[in-house]
């Protein structure tokens, strides 16, 4: 199995920005230079795991937080995007969410029986 880089590095960005950290004040607290920090969230190059390890540290995340896209079993931190992404909505953006993803699990369940 291939990591995805890419979703790796999206994660540490958003949990970056969510800290109120700029790249130089990671990159520094971390100890890599806010290049390779940068190509690490853009997914143009490996991480190492100490560096994760790191990385969460200095963010605050687990390690299921940044590697959760790469993992089979990640429900509860998909549970916590989603629980993130309806925390600013309002009664009528949560109703078409709803709806919405009513409709997308029947279709999701209809296609698997075919």
């Amino acid at each position: 199995m291939e990591l995805d880089y890419g979703a790796i590095g999206k994660r540490i960005k958003i949990a970056r920005i969510k800290a109120d950290l700029t790249q130089e004040k990671l990159a520094e607290h971390v100890g890599i230079s806010p290049t390779h920090l940068s190509n690490i969230e853009t997914g143009t190059t490996r991480v190492s795991l100490s560096t994760m390890v790191c990385l969460a540290n200095a963010l605050s995340v687990t390690m299921d937080d940044l590697l959760c896209d790469n993992l089979v079993k990640a429900r509860v931190q998909f549970e916590r995007d989603i629980e993130a992404i309806l925390a600013d909505c309002d009664a009528w953006e949560i109703r078409i969410i709803k709806d919405m993803a009513h409709a997308l699990k029947a279709s999701l369940r209809s296609a698997k029986k075919t």
